[in-house]
């Protein structure tokens, strides 16, 4: 099932551990300003029906509010804020997120907010039995249009998530 910006946005908080308060901090250092019960709507599944239903019952990929490029990638602007401090330059170069390159900016920034190295991530990897070599890794780290730029898949984004939670959360 591929992933949207709503499942990357629940499966990072889960592997950071934040709570409602610091999210909306985040997305504040990132520039955007929301509510708590924006942040609980961007990561609330709507049920079939609008019944109450059992967990199974809840439609795959349909949240409450939709998270677009522009709002995941504020918020991956300000966790870098949040996590590192504020820094001396004025604002962080836009990426220009789009639903091809969202997950390889979502592993680059994660990287800077989380200050990884690429061993580092390569280890979250293998933490989750996905062998990636330091080439392959460095082809999806590189800026879209280079040469040897790759696009990351949802495989790799998921499990990249997935070994956060394991190193993060443990």
């Amino acid at each position: 099932m591929k992933m949207n910006n709503n499942d990357i946005l629940t499966r990072l908080r889960y592997a950071l551990n934040l709570k409602d308060a610091e999210m909306v901090e985040i997305f504040g250092l990132g520039g955007i300003e929301i509510a708590k019960d924006d942040i609980q709507a961007i990561l609330s599944k709507v049920k079939k029906d609008g019944h109450e239903v059992d967990e199974e019952e809840f439609q795959a990929n349909d949240y409450k509010k939709k998270l677009d490029n522009n709002m995941l990638e504020s918020f991956l602007n300000g966790l870098i804020t949040f996590k590192r401090g504020a820094s001396d330059s004025e604002k962080p170069v836009p990426m220009t997120m789009n639903d091809r390159n969202v997950n390889n900016i979502l592993l680059k920034k994660v990287k800077i907010a989380l200050t990884l190295t690429s061993e580092d991530m390569l280890d979250i990897l293998s933490d989750t039995g996905t062998i990636l070599s330091n080439s392959e890794l460095s082809a999806v780290l590189r800026k879209e249009g280079h040469r040897n730029y790759k696009e990351c898949g949802d495989r790799y984004a998921r499990n990249f998530l997935k070994g956060l939670a394991m190193r993060y959360r443990d």
